[in-house]
């Protein structure tokens, strides 16, 4: 959950006194390699899992996170995470043996179950999603950062470092995504089930270099995060969406790389973990400070293990998609842990032990056959592997071993489910877990089924019989129902949008259901342009707009139609100027559905334009609003 007691670097001399500790830190890490005080003879396994809140009425993010964690404060493995509308639960270390991953299965669904006892007191609900469908970006403004010291100094520290005016996110897919924003906070959209793996240090570097190797494909079976504010994107848009909400970097003029502090990584690492920490500490500066009170270097000279809290917090700034983790066991001996941050959060808690028991039998698996898979693969196919299975999840084609290509199907069936099962054996796992959890991995792959499929299906089938706002509170609604059968992804039923009779729009603001696929004009355009504009498109309204996408006017069928009577008394070319009208009653974004009902029946207009910093952004019509009664009067 990273080191809570850090702050922005206020002046240089602190800066000086932490880098200090830094470089402290790294000098202690190499000396305990160098001697080898690792523990190296066992191997355990750890999870993290983080969850959004919504309301049981709206479906929306319920941002309730320090009320409902007052409402927990006997539960000390439940803990914030960036934004009001997370949790995170941290469970609990066991060996890789035996029933691990069945106990792993029931404590994680029995602190679920916990937590949503205490949830029921707020009239809101957990969901296990990589992105809520009902998240919105203005859900993401700073108002609902969790109060907390450690997210506000990171916050500043992301703002500080920022080249251009905002954060942008630019992301294709079957929709296109461009917007900016004005905080980081966007980096909350994202939800995973971070996995952990203890390794020695001797076989860390193989051990890392296997889990670079792997990600694609292990993505593309477990991808769940298709949706971002109401787009289409990639089947794992978590990766987008983390690296480029957090990317300080601008366009420039010139080739310099700058690397931004998401990654997957430039290279296989070949020495040790040392190879990161100081890749990390040379291209990346120092964002958050402590006030380490441990001198790491004196501790060392004592025989003791230090805690590297200087490592710790620049580490945890710095987010590797596999990233590397320094801990002291319960028996005060340091160890070294991998850390699986691609995986997404659900769709249920079976998928996501599924996932896990995969991976963990791939690295281990893996690491049986292969003592040097850099020899096996290219770094390049394996960084090719990782961005097409975040674009394309199931549907991906693999370059592996021999130059051979795979489609991500065969590809886990043929190859990679085998050693996945043979490492888990060889660690003496229980035969009925790696059945249970690996058959659900083959199975989704005979189905042709993640959660991310599933998702873009069902979005897209709702999209065509009702609102887009309708169709993700449906949708999101049905994860819900869905993810209490605890029954794995590939065995829910293909919904249908009259099941859920709960939609209340009347809460909904204009930006959620204004349409932002416009058609415009500008005031020097004629007359008979704009009238076969709108007879094509069948629109009644038609926004007039300078070069810089200022509105300027609105042209109605209504003066068209004036102008198609009286054109036959004039000669003279007719603009959108000379018939528009000029001052528009328009609408602001936040202002919500009710208050646009009420401004077109007092105004007795038909459309409002859209409006934000005198930029149209949208427009709303009367055939919006009765769209939605329609909806409304049908659940009636």
């Amino acid at each position: 959950m990273g080191e809570q007691k850090v702050s922005l670097v206020s002046n240089q001399k602190q800066m000086q006194k932490f880098v200090k500790s830094l470089l402290a830190d790294v000098q202690s890490l190499e000396y305990m390699l160098e001697n080898r005080w690792f523990e190296n003879d066992i191997t355990r396994i750890g999870a993290e899992q983080e969850m959004v809140m919504v309301d049981n009425s709206t479906i929306r993010p319920a941002c309730i996170a320090v009320e409902a964690l007052e409402a927990m404060k006997e539960y000390d493995w439940v803990e914030t995470e960036l934004a009001k509308f997370n949790l995170e639960t941290n469970l609990n270390p066991r060996e890789l043996k035996g029933s691990c991953f069945s106990e792993l299965e029931t404590e994680n669904r029995d602190k679920l179950i916990k937590i949503q006892e205490k949830l029921d007191d707020f009239n809101a609900s957990i969901v296990l999603t990589g992105i809520l469908p009902t998240l919105r970006k203005h859900h993401l403004e700073m108002s609902n950062l969790t109060p907390k010291k450690r997210y506000y100094a990171l916050m500043e520290a992301m703002n500080s470092q920022l080249i251009g005016n905002a954060f942008e996110l630019r992301i294709d897919g079957i929709d296109e995504l461009l917007i900016k924003h004005n905080s980081p906070l966007l980096e909350a959209v994202n939800t995973s089930f971070q996995i952990h793996l203890q390794v020695s240090q001797d076989e860390f570097v193989k051990m890392y270099n296997i889990a670079q190797a792997i990600t694609g494909p292990v993505m593309a079976i477990a991808s769940n995060s298709p949706l971002v504010f109401g787009k289409r994107l990639w089947h794992e848009s978590r990766i987008a969406m983390f690296q480029q909400a957090i990317d300080t970097r601008t366009t420039h003029d010139h080739m310099r790389e700058r690397s931004p502090r998401v990654s997957f990584g430039k290279d296989w690492i070949r020495d040790s973990v040392m190879d990161i920490y100081k890749e990390d500490i040379s291209r990346f500066r120092v964002l958050l400070s402590s006030d380490v009170k441990e001198d790491s270097l004196a501790m060392i000279k004592e025989g003791q293990a230090p805690k590297l809290r200087a490592l710790q917090v620049h580490n945890s700034t710095v987010y590797r998609w596999n990233r590397p983790c320094y801990g002291i066991s319960d028996n005060g001996k340091p160890h070294l842990r991998i850390e699986n941050r691609v995986i997404p959060s659900g769709p249920t808690v079976i998928d996501e032990v599924s996932n896990a028991c995969f991976w963990l039998g791939l690295m281990i698996g893996m690491g049986n056959k292969v003592d040097d898979i850099s020899q096996k693969m290219q770094f390049d196919d394996v960084r090719d592997n990782f961005m097409k299975a975040a674009k394309f999840g199931i549907d991906t084609k693999f370059n592996w071993w021999g130059d051979k290509k795979y489609s991500a199907v065969d590809l886990i069936q043929q190859e990679l489910i085998p050693i996945a099962r043979e490492g888990l054996e060889s660690r003496n796992v229980d035969t009925a877990d790696i059945d249970k959890y690996l058959g659900v991995i083959e199975d989704r792959t005979k189905a042709h089924m993640t959660g991310a499929r599933w998702i873009l299906r069902a979005y897209t089938d709702f999209k065509s019989k009702t609102s887009p706002d309708e169709a993700l509170n449906a949708l999101t609604s049905c994860i819900v129902k869905n993810q209490k059968s605890e029954n794995p992804i590939h065995t829910w039923p293909d919904p249908d949008i009259n099941d859920f009779k709960t939609y209340i729009p009347t809460a909904m603001k204009v930006e959620e259901f204004m349409i932002t696929d416009l058609f415009t004009v500008q005031k020097t355009d004629i007359v008979e342009l704009v009238a076969e504009m709108m007879d094509w498109k069948k629109i009644d309204y038609t926004p007039v707009e300078d070069n810089k996408g200022t509105l300027v006017g609105l042209v109605t069928s209504k003066q068209i139609l004036r102008y198609m009577i009286k054109k036959s008394r004039s000669r003279k070319n007719v603009t959108a100027e000379d018939i528009m009208e000029p001052n528009p009653v328009t609408i602001h974004p936040d202002q919500s559905i009710l208050e646009a009902m009420e401004i077109m029946r007092d105004k007795e207009v038909g459309c409002l334009p859209v409006v934000k910093e005198n930029e149209l952004i949208g427009i709303v019509t009367h055939e919006d609003i009765l769209a939605i009664s329609s909806r409304l009067l049908q659940k009636l």
